[in-house]
């Protein structure tokens, strides 16, 4: 595209024309003779808002770039470089337009900083909301003359993809690395020992062992209590299925539902094959979707990371009889199944609460659930008058319904994991250590 750019006049030259006309009033009334003053001083102004415009300059160069890919959640930056010559350019202002998972709206402005010869830049900061692939589409650039009356504008086609991945801050979090590399070293292998299904090793026996854990024989020939140690079973699988339906597109912090259970799965994922085990991804909303292959090793996870960011949001219901039911026919063995879902309506629950329990029968499965803040903070608030009492009302009996729900799902031999949306990615890592330690998947 060429740099051709239209001449444009600035508000501040839309103010001085508009505070003109009460002076041309005031003119034509005292004095009529001289009523020619008045056009004369308009055509003044916009003689000065052209010339103006031709001291902007023109531009020479303009260049619009960004990171190609950031996690959701994240921060990514849209840098627009210009480069202006032959001019006096006063200001220069540039506006964006994007996907909405890119910018809210769809839209950012931005005030570009004039650099040496000539350069002007601009840092626009975003933070997508989405997975998936947003585009740049559009820049407008505007820059004014000395007087800042005139200007010039142009438009350009970007087309400048941005993918937008999974969120894995607390895969690379300094706490998990940290608790990864000691046991890597043997630092902390006694955490991964206890009540599994692999005998490990001997260990004198300390106050609270399990007593069923002594070794009698060993312990009448040492003349000293000793305790067996069993190490946690290896090769198990592990199988994250995720609701992509509408109650999980619902936002919490900002995201959506299922991205933040997409980047706590992924940092157990992460963790399960450090430590041997096999991970597979499942979606489903009203049909099942996506559903990968079993990696097996620590340099699979890249694979589990760009299948994760095609779990697609899907407004609406999921069909849980069918979803687990095509899981429980894929599963040839004993697994662990993550289901991370959401719910509302306690009759549609119910539903979910036989589908699930019926994987209990074969698979030990865990219920991930993210507690809903904005629920509680209506049920527990002081109410002000009689609407703020009856909503009140409202979400404690929504909290009772929901408690109700979890508790069947406990009865049914569901493990279940309710937490804020910050901290469910750790307390779903802890249950899966816990769980591993005593070999109950296997």
């Amino acid at each position: 595209m060429g740099n051709r750019a239209a001449l444009i006049p600035t508000g501040r030259a839309a103010l001085l024309l508009a505070a003109m006309a009460p002076l041309a009033l005031l003119l034509a009334v005292l004095a009529p003779a001289a009523w020619s003053a008045a056009p004369a001083l308009g055509t003044l102004v916009l003689a000065l808002v052209a010339l103006d415009a031709m001291l902007a300059g023109r531009l020479a160069d303009l260049a619009v770039t960004s990171d190609p890919d950031v996690e959701v959640g994240g921060e990514g930056v849209i840098q627009v470089e210009a480069r202006l010559a032959g001019g006096m350019p006063g200001r220069a202002e540039a506006a964006l337009a994007a996907d909405p998972r890119l910018l809210q709206g769809g839209r950012a402005e931005a005030a570009l900083t004039r650099g040496a010869e000539g350069r002007w830049q601009a840092a626009v900061p975003f933070s997508p909301t989405r997975r998936g692939t947003g585009e740049i589409e559009e820049l407008w650039l505007r820059w004014t003359g000395p007087l800042g009356l005139g200007g010039r504008q142009v438009r350009r086609m970007v087309g400048q993809p941005v993918r937008v991945w999974p969120n894995l801050a607390l895969v690379r979090s300094p706490s998990l690395q940290t608790f990864l590399k000691d046991a890597q070293f043997g630092l902390i292998a006694r955490r991964m020992r206890g009540e599994g299904t692999m005998f490990e090793a001997l260990a004198e026996f300390e106050p609270g062992m399990d007593k069923r854990r002594i070794d009698w024989k060993s312990s009448a020939r040492h003349m000293h209590l000793y305790a067996k140690e069993y190490e946690a079973e290896r090769n198990n699988q592990i199988v994250f299925a995720f609701d992509c339906g509408a109650a999980m597109c619902e936002p919490v912090g900002g995201l959506p539902r299922i991205d933040r259970a997409v980047s706590a799965a992924l940092a157990t994922a992460y963790v399960a094959l450090k430590g041997g085990d096999r991970v597979a991804l499942y979606g489903f909303a009203a049909r099942p979707g996506l559903f990968t292959p079993f990696a097996t090793d620590a340099r699979d996870f890249p694979r589990l990371h760009r299948a994760a960011a095609g779990l697609d949001y899907q407004p609406q219901e999921p069909n849980f009889t069918l979803a687990l039911a095509t899981l429980a026919g894929q599963l040839q063995r004993r697994s662990m199944v993550v289901v991370f879902s959401d719910f509302t309506d306690p009759t549609s629950a119910e539903l979910m609460v036989e589908s699930i329990a019926r994987l209990t029968g074969r698979h030990l499965v865990l219920f991930v659930t993210m507690t809903d803040a904005e629920l509680a903070g209506i049920a527990t608030a002081a109410p002000e008058d009689m609407q703020h009492l009856a909503m009140a009302v409202s979400a404690d009996g929504l909290l009772r319904q929901r408690a109700l729900v979890l508790g069947k799902l406990r009865q049914a031999g569901v493990d279940v994991i309710e937490a804020p949306w910050d901290r469910i990615g750790t307390r779903l890592i802890d249950s899966y250590l816990a769980i591993k330690r005593k070999g109950a998947i296997g």
